[in-house]
């Protein structure tokens, strides 16, 4: 019997990873390791740069998140300049970014995390993807969802200038105003917006919520931490993508601490594991105890079930309903159900289109004034928003010339790494006894990180080429075992 597992490569989710599960002499877990074996480089290659190519600079890590980047690095970019961006530049700023947070969040939950549901864990893995996806709810409503992604990336386009890759973003604001006729064509998308995510959460409801063994396994305790939470609030306490004050709640729901942006360093560190490229952060006040969790563990998590934990609800009326509705179901605040996180991400799906459809109807969004310029010497600047995965800092330090000299970026999923290292091993231990594996158990333990949608290219980004370093693995006795 081997005494090693391997998942290589681990499946649907941005970037690469893998996972390496080693066997005990029964044939049982003893360790699962979730290794990022790609080099993380991006903040040193951006030194050198005018501080200015940021946002288009950024966004390049990764194709899957590239608004994320593009408006932190604004807001930094405000934030080193000192200049306050005029009222219309913000609520457009704000319009972008929620309709990336829509197609985004539908993107997972169609084509990557929802497969395991809609599908099913057991289904053969060449059904496990969107084909499998439309052959349940059908091939009209499978157009429907792809069309609907595709008008929302068309607002952004409309905005941005790229449906992909924004180039809108300046210190002070924005690069172009929106027209009349722009408007009115983003608020017929945004309403239909609004109705198709309320049917994407009756899908969730009838397919997975009504099926005893889903709803079994979202509540169980095989996925399942109690940890510390991070999201961003607004001056209401409620969930906001684009701006707002940085919240921790414990393991029992009680605020931790709130803090702003700018005061990130005080209350997070990073640590290294020698056998993953994937930097860990942890509450600086509590310190690093381990990969455990519970209210002396530094651990804590982000993303779309944080964001519900952390805020006193959602700032718009049909999202509210559904927060509402999450937290009678599993039994009230905090949310610790990893597998909640799809049902978490649906809500703000929601929020999302209907937050979009207020701005799209506000009638100072076509004020032609969406700049204000700089007139402050460059010297440091932190911008922070709220990307699918959870909360993203940018962290520039410049020359008096505005010339990048440091770079730090403390990116989604790195906040929710240890949780996910957790998560991986905990559901590996369960499934596998005796050696006994299958594919379905191996699906069962992807599972758990599917849950983050993980984005491996942000949180470790390779430079082009080979490798540029090696993973250790270590076993227990802290014994180097293998190099990859």
């Amino acid at each position: 019997m081997s005494r090693r597992i391997t998942i290589n490569p681990i499946t649907r989710l941005e970037g690469h990873g893998k996972i390496d599960i080693f066997l005990d002499d029964k044939g049982d877990v003893e360790r699962a390791y979730f290794q990022v074996p790609d080099f993380k480089g991006f903040e040193k290659f951006c030194e050198g740069r005018a501080a200015e190519e940021m946002p288009t600079l950024t966004q390049k890590i990764c194709g899957v998140c590239p608004t994320a980047h593009h408006i932190t690095s604004s807001k930094a970019l405000d934030d080193l300049f000192g200049v306050e961006p005029p009222l219309a530049a913000k609520k457009i700023r704000e319009l972008m970014y929620n309709a990336f947070m829509f197609e985004d969040h539908l993107l997972h939950f169609y084509f990557m995390g929802g497969p395991d549901f809609i599908v099913g864990p057991d289904a053969p893995s060449a059904e496990r993807n969107i084909f499998g996806v439309i052959d349940k709810v059908g091939v009209e409503f499978g157009k429907k969802a792809i069309d609907m992604r595709k008008r929302v990336r068309k607002v952004n386009a409309t905005i941005s200038g790229s449906a992909l890759y924004p180039v809108c973003g300046l210190p002070g604001g924005i690069s172009k105003a929106l027209t009349e006729d722009e408007k009115a064509e983003i608020q017929a998308v945004t309403k239909d917006a609004v109705e198709f995510a309320k049917l994407t959460l009756k899908i969730f409801d009838e397919l997975i919520l009504k099926n005893k063994e889903y709803a079994d396994l979202l509540t169980g305790d095989v996925f399942y931490h109690r940890t510390y939470y991070m999201g961003m609030v607004d001056d209401q306490g409620k969930v906001n993508f684009y701006d707002g004050k940085i919240r921790v709640v414990d393991p029992h729901g009680k605020e931790f601490v709130k803090f702003a942006s700018k005061d990130y360093l005080k209350h997070l560190e990073e640590r290294v594991e020698p056998w993953s490229y994937l930097k860990i952060p942890y509450l600086k006040n509590i310190g690093w105890k381990g990969f455990i969790d519970g209210q002396g563990s530094g651990i804590y998590r982000v993303g779309p079930l944080a964001r519900l934990n952390v805020s006193e609800g959602m700032a718009t009326p049909l999202a509210q309903t559904e927060y509402e509705k999450i937290l009678d179901a599993l039994g009230g605040k905090p949310v610790h159900n990893t597998l909640a996180y799809h049902w978490a991400r649906l809500i703000e799906i929601l929020y999302a289109a209907e937050r979009m459809d207020e701005l799209a109807g506000d009638e100072e969004i076509t004020s032609p004034r969406v700049r204000n310029l700089p007139d402050q010497t460059p010297k440091e600047g932190i911008g922070v928003c709220e990307a699918p995965r959870g909360t993203l800092f940018h962290h520039y330090e410049t020359d008096d010339m505005g010339i990048i000299e440091k770079t730090n970026l403390l990116v989604a999923t790195q906040n929710s790494a240890a949780a996910i290292c957790m998560s991986i091993e905990k559901a590996a231990r369960f499934y596998i006894k005796g050696g006994r594996v299958s594919d379905g158990i191996l699906n069962m333990i992807e599972m758990a990180f599917r849950a983050y949608d993980p984005c491996l290219a942000c949180a470790t980004h390779c430079l082009p080429g080979k490798m540029s370093g090696t993973v250790n693995v270590y076993d227990k006795e802290k014994r180097l075992i293998m190099l990859i």
